[in-house]
């Protein structure tokens, strides 16, 4: 079992009309190892008198080392009568928490192959892969692969992280794709904000048959609703793809 580090809290910012950004740092003067698209457990108490956990995956652009003194972020869902929610809300800046980890399998490999990278995910599922985004660039540039990041989100406004995503398609035209698909509120598409985002009205389960994807060319993540993960893992092995080269990761929202 991970140890436990205390953690202070810096930023709060409501990024989506559900979604809270945080920023928090490590605060024994440790550094954090850290692989992006691993994710961080809160522990906290509840008014009974017991002990919660909850886990988020890290949101922090960086490398595999967070020092000293560097902000440590993820995003949460806001969930009415939550009390992970709850404890966020109520915190000044300042305040500490006790943390674990980092944990999880759901990164980028070192011996991956692949020649495209399929990214799906499902609201602050996306978090993970903006914590990739400094790996998947140096991939694209030097391995030539490609990304196609699909984001599902009910509208327009919980497309969290979107300016970040655009401006890697403008860093790398025809390698990096950003496919919102929303499944409420179509996506204005004379908005200048999203003129380079390939949006969809619908699922992202929708998206894959356009996508071709195939043995041996592709790699395949998601993480987001179980319900999604379950049905693009069903659609993916229907493509072809073997299980070696699906990897997922499913969110559960609690209280």
């Amino acid at each position: 079992m991970s140890k436990f580090f205390p953690i202070r809290l810096l930023e709060r910012r409501q990024i989506a009309p559900s979604v809270l950004h945080l920023a928090f740092v490590r605060d024994d003067g440790e550094a954090l190892d850290y692989t992006p698209g691993q994710f961080i457990q809160i522990h906290f108490p509840l008014a009974d008198g017991s002990s919660a956990r909850r886990s988020y995956s890290c949101a922090t652009r960086h490398d595999h080392r967070i020092a000293s003194g560097e902000a440590v972020e993820f995003v949460a869902s806001i969930v009415p009568g939550g009390a992970a929610t709850a404890l966020f809300q109520g915190m000044a800046i300042g305040d500490h928490l006790q943390a674990s980890g980092p944990l999880g399998l759901f990164t980028l490999k070192p011996d991956d192959a692949s020649r495209r990278y399929l990214l799906i995910a499902t609201g602050t599922g996306v978090a993970s892969y903006r914590s990739m985004l400094p790996q998947l660039d140096a991939l694209i540039r030097e391995r030539g692969v490609e990304v196609v990041l699909v984001h599902g989100a009910r509208m327009p406004s919980e497309l969290l992280f979107a300016d970040e995503f655009l401006a890697m398609v403008d860093r790398h035209p025809g390698k990096f794709r950003y496919l919102p698909c929303l499944s409420r509120e179509a996506l204005d598409d004379d908005a200048a904000a999203f003129a380079r985002a390939e949006a969809a009205h619908g699922y992202v389960q929708n998206r894959l048959a356009e996508l071709a994807p195939s043995a041996g060319n592709d790699i395949a993540y998601m993480c987001g609703n179980p319900n999604m993960v379950d049905a693009v893992v069903a659609a993916l092995k229907e493509h072809g793809l073997p299980m070696k080269d699906i990897r997922r990761e499913k969110y559960i929202s609690l209280k």
